[in-house]
């Protein structure tokens, strides 16, 4: 099928990848509390902004998968920015786990759909899942700070699988030939 644009999942994977890793790498515990402002720097414009921007051009692909996904985790790190940067009212000590809880049930239920897509992008959606699990489990009333660092970790397998199934994409594309494999699943 002819294409009126390119395909946005590169740019869309390699804002979430980026984003994903500087917040993560934070929560790890790698950088001090500067850091993570910076990751929500991130969050703001790359994550947010450009990812949205992909999934409004899966839309013009009529990719409904790629579309919800891109569209959702953009709007996810706004909405993070958001909720961190200028809350209206302060934050409960809930907030941020029932927030994080939301987007594990989102996540879990799209990992269900890229069965269908390839082991790359499946695997972005598995460790996704674990990943919000971990961090909403770390963020429940009082906390925990292993749990916030599990999350941590376990968001940088994320960013990696990530940023692996968007130089996929670039790559193949540029190159006209698989040099990177995503593993097409059967189904």
């Amino acid at each position: 099928m002819e294409h009126k644009v390119a395909d946005p999942a590169p740019l869309g994977l390699a804002a979430f990848a980026m984003t994903t890793f500087c917040l993560s790498s934070a929560n790890a515990g790698w950088w001090d509390k500067g850091g993570a402002s910076a990751a929500l720097a991130l969050a703001l414009i790359y994550g947010g902004t450009a990812q949205f921007a992909a999934g409004m051009w899966e839309f013009v692909r009529k990719n409904t998968f790629g579309a919800l996904a891109f569209t959702s985790y953009g709007a996810f790190w706004i909405a993070f920015y958001i909720l961190l940067k200028i809350p209206a009212i302060p934050p409960s000590t809930n907030t941020v786990g029932i927030f994080l809880l939301a987007w594990a049930i989102f996540t879990a239920y799209m990992t269900i759909a890229a069965l269908r897509t390839n082991a790359a992008v499946l695997s972005v959606f598995f460790v996704l899942t674990l990943t919000f699990v971990a961090l909403t489990i770390g963020n429940w009333g009082a906390g925990s700070a292993n749990w916030v660092k599990i999350g941590g970790y376990l968001g940088i397998v994320t960013a990696a699988l990530a940023w692996y199934a968007s130089a996929a994409g670039v790559i193949n594309e540029t190159h006209g030939k698989v040099v990177f494999p995503v593993g097409p699943l059967n189904g």
